[in-house]
């Protein structure tokens, strides 16, 4: 990489850096804060900027549904709302032209939940009006605007064949542009719109290919099994002949590459070592690629085009926030204004509307301005290797103002494939630090963000290797001197309920207690109960990720080792839980009652599901893990 795009990343690092630094070392104590201050729903949890830079939709959480807003950025004047029901989310909102965009609505009944079918589609002008409806909408991905017909948008979509449409968004209607033999294809278009790529699964057999278009036929120019190696087109350069691909030759994280399509020639644009890449930054006109954002610990961006008056731009509001992360949201068609979020491991964040012309950057709104920066707790980034030699990395949430002998929680993610934790504001792991404890989130084999291959390594394995990772990272803390060794507690939801179970199973004499969410308990009933076997995808995942034998599911569950588990345990489950049903819970709960070891804490709330919504029902919960934590491991322990 050039010097400018390391310059300003090693900024933005040695900032952060110096930060965390700042506060391990010399901050006081913290206050105890109430319970609800960590679990009220947030002001907003997305905020999108129209094409002109005129309006602004807002996303805003209301317990059971996310419901959106639409306001003028001149004196920030609601001009439109929409609300689309219980267990409705609006999740994206995608503008296709100045006045109009397209939200797409999903079901999710629990905080823990992915998103639970195909998303609606609607699409609304900017007040509200002229609003419809696109049947099965969610199935349909925009491949371009098209700024110059505002009437029509490409879309793609693909059931046993892709499909590349007009789509007209006043009317709905759709004429059919391209064609390509792929099951979950979808389409590059060079510049003047002209279909150039195709990308997806062979309609037999199943792997992963890349196809050109030359002429009327259809080329493969890379095929590799899902999950293994990448060659993958992302867009045309500013010239219109070389192609943007994103490749890993043996599922490393992936590198972005310059490519001609005529000789094959190759120039490196960007790479990371240890993580793939997590955003990409265009140019106002969309033609060409300005910066590259990577999360190897803290947050960062490796400018491609640093010499281009906009990436001038970017790189400026980094250095304006220096003890900030930023992340861009969007940029005016004319380049004029950038939206931006800033935000912290200590700060939820806040968003602002940068005017290039002005040089000012005006505050718009912040996601949970109750919450006071100066008494969270820092986050750092760690790195360390398992015991087999494989590179680990997480994150670690030390109290603020101490930093060695403490009570640690271990809390693994949940997924576990395909998301990872990441360094930012996290409700629970702030709570926990301001109760006094330490908290250990490391991203095993299986999380996604590190390359295939490296997720590739958790398949099969979520009882066995991905847990001793997250022992190995314990037995780090303890060794780095900032854990005590005898006041050890396990914490997770959904995957990560499994975890914490799991690792106490694995490891029965290193932990005090334990503590499961909305977890899966036993690998053979994710085949029969709850939604993921319902569909022929999930059924899919699941023979791709748990092991193939019985006995092996039995061995890596902890309800078929509850001989193992003799320590406190608390159990909390939604009675609507469609993800991980409460015939889990249930298992574990009667099976732990018979060996003698029934769940000292057992939280059933009946209308809840996958993660609690009701903030009454949070602050019960979060105030009894509390309770439960300080007696085996906090202050009533000792």
């Amino acid at each position: 990489m050039n010097g400018v795009s390391r310059m300003s990343r090693l900024f933005l690092l040695a900032a952060l850096c110096g930060a965390l630094l700042l506060s391990w070392a010399g901050a006081s104590a913290a206050e105890r804060l109430p319970v609800g201050d960590f679990f009220k729903d947030p002001e907003f949890r997305s905020v999108s900027l129209s094409p002109s830079g005129t309006y602004i939709t807002v996303s805003v959480p209301r317990a059971d549904r996310t419901v959106l807003a639409a306001f003028r950025v001149r004196d920030m004047k609601l001009v439109g709302k929409w609300d689309q029901g219980e267990n409705r989310h609006i999740d994206r909102v995608r503008w296709v032209n100045d006045d109009r965009f397209i939200l797409y609505v999903t079901r999710k009944t629990g905080a823990f939940d992915f998103r639970v079918g195909t998303p609606d589609l609607y699409l609304s002008d900017v007040d509200g009006a002229k609003r419809i409806h696109i049947p099965n909408g969610g199935t349909y991905s925009i491949v371009d605007v098209t700024w110059d017909e505002p009437d029509t948008i490409l879309v793609q979509r693909s059931v046993d064949s892709a499909y590349l449409f007009k789509l007209n968004v006043y009317t709905g209607k759709l004429n059919t542009v391209a064609t390509a033999p792929l099951r979950f294809g979808g389409f590059v278009l060079d510049h003047a719109g002209k279909v150039r790529y195709a990308i997806g699964q062979k309609t037999e057999g199943g792997d992963f290919v890349t196809l050109r278009r030359d002429g009327e036929d259809w080329t493969t120019v890379h095929s590799a099994p899902m999950g293994e190696s990448v060659r993958r087109p992302l867009m045309f350069a500013k010239d219109g002949e070389r192609v943007i691909f994103s490749i890993s030759d043996e599922g490393e994280p992936v590198r972005l590459a310059l490519v001609d399509p005529q000789t094959g020639e190759e120039t490196l644009l960007a790479r990371n070592a240890n993580v793939d890449a997590t955003a990409m930054l265009m140019s106002s006109d969309e033609t060409e690629l300005l910066a590259v954002g990577y999360q190897d610990g803290l947050p960062g961006y490796e400018f491609v085009t640093p010499d281009h008056p906009e990436s001038k731009a970017l790189a400026g509001l980094l250095n304006a926030f220096p003890d900030h992360a930023v992340s861009f949201s969007g940029i005016s068609r004319d380049g004029r204004f950038i939206l931006l979020r800033r935000y912290s491991d200590v700060d939820p964040g806040a968003y602002f509307l940068f005017d290039r012309k002005s040089g000012e950057a005006r505050f718009l709104l912040a996601s949970m301005d109750w919450i006071d920066p100066a008494k969270m707790s820092p986050t750092r980034p760690i790195s360390l290797t398992a015991r087999d030699g494989t590179p680990l990395h997480g994150y670690l949430t030390v109290p603020r103002g101490e930093g060695r002998n403490l009570p640690l929680i271990l809390h693994p993610h949940g997924g576990p494939h395909g998301v990872r934790d990441e360094w930012g504001f996290d409700p629970q792991v702030q709570f926990l630090a301001n109760r006094g404890y330490a908290v250990l989130q490391v991203n095993f084999r299986g999380s996604g963000g590190y390359g295939n291959a490296f997720e590739r390594k958790g398949y099969r394995n979520w009882g066995t290797t991905m847990i001793d990772d997250m022992t190995d990272a314990v037995d780090w803390t303890v060794a780095q001197g900032i854990a005590d060794p005898n006041r050890i507690c396990t914490y997770g939801a959904s995957y990560g309920g499994f975890g914490a179970l799991q690792s106490v199973v694995r490891n029965p004499e290193k932990y005090r207690c334990t503590i499961g969410y909305v977890g899966v308990y036993s690998l053979p009933m994710m085949f029969t109960k709850g939604d993921i076997p319902q569909t022929k995808s999930g059924v899919a995942y699941l023979k791709r990720v748990q092991p193939e034998a019985l006995a092996e599911q039995q061995a890596q569950s902890p309800a078929f080792n509850i001989d193992k588990i003799r320590i406190p345990v608390m159990l909390v489950q939604g009675g609507k839980d469609e993800r991980v049903p409460p015939s889990q819970y249930r298992l574990l709960k009667d099976g732990l009652a018979k060996a003698g070891n029934p769940p000292e804490v057992d939280i059933l709330e009946p209308k809840e599901a996958h993660g609690f919504y009701d903030f009454d029902n949070k602050v019960r919960l979060y105030t009894a893990m509390e309770a439960f934590l300080d007696q085996h491991i906090g202050p009533s322990a000792r």
